[in-house]
């Protein structure tokens, strides 16, 4: 059995992992309905909670925190939009799992187990660790290459 790390690091740790479930949520959602405006052109809360498995209730709860924090606008009877700053997370969102999906898929792991896999390891991963991901698709790439 390894020996425990120091007090601080094992609860950065902890408080790091607890922070990213908090915001996992948020980032889903705003993925989502910008997928949603992206192929449908609307996003109502109807879809949303049945795309995400969840309660009506539960969606415009959660919508109700994501205007809150400014992510999105909600019209009655037009549904829900992104504001610049939701556009920006859904953007880096979605950047963060396509890289995640990537480095699964050049691991070997197969496409539909990458993507649902991918959907826990995006909201709990560094930026060092995906600026290592990054490195690593591109070394694999030029191996290609080469």
């Amino acid at each position: 059995m390894q020996p425990l790390p120091a007090e601080q690091t094992q609860a950065r740790r902890f408080g790091k992992a607890r922070s990213a479930r908090s915001t996992a949520v948020l980032e889903d959602y705003v993925e989502l309905i910008s997928d949603l405006l992206g192929t449908t052109g609307e996003a109502r809360p109807t879809d949303i909670a049945r795309r995400l498995g969840v309660s009506h209730p539960t969606a415009i709860d959660t919508i109700a925190r994501l205007k809150r924090e400014d992510l999105v606008t909600a019209r009655p009877y037009r549904g829900v939009f992104l504001t610049e700053k939701g556009e920006t997370l859904a953007k880096r969102v979605r950047a963060r799992h396509r890289l995640v999906v990537d480095v699964l898929l050049a691991l070997g792991v197969p496409q539909e187990a990458a993507e649902a896999d991918a959907e826990g390891i995006e909201h709990h991963v560094s930026d060092v660790t995906l600026k290592t991901f990054a490195e690593f698709l591109r070394d694999a790439k030029d191996r290609r290459k080469a």
